[in-house]
């Protein structure tokens, strides 16, 4: 696996764009200059995350989330502790 995140990537196994070995190794997401800890999902290239909206869920146990623009940076948390 490359150094580098994936530019789009969801943690839901439902979507096209999970990618169970990335978030394996942990991903830190840096949205408009601040760490954020709640992204469900983001892409870099369009830049956009989508965040979890309280602890609110869905009929199907799923966090509500909403979309928010702005610069996004990620990067592998195992590269950051070594």
């Amino acid at each position: 696996m490359s150094d580098t995140p994936p530019d789009r990537l969801c943690n839901n196994p439902a979507s096209p764009f999970y990618d169970e070995a990335a978030l394996a190794r942990g991903i830190g997401i840096k949205f408009k200059d601040i760490e954020r800890h709640t992204v469900e999902e983001y892409c870099i290239s369009e830049g956009w995350v989508r965040m979890a909206v309280g602890k609110t869920v869905d009929r199907k146990g799923r966090p509500l989330t909403m979309k928010l623009n702005g610069p996004v940076e990620a990067w592998f948390r195992d590269d950051a502790t070594e």
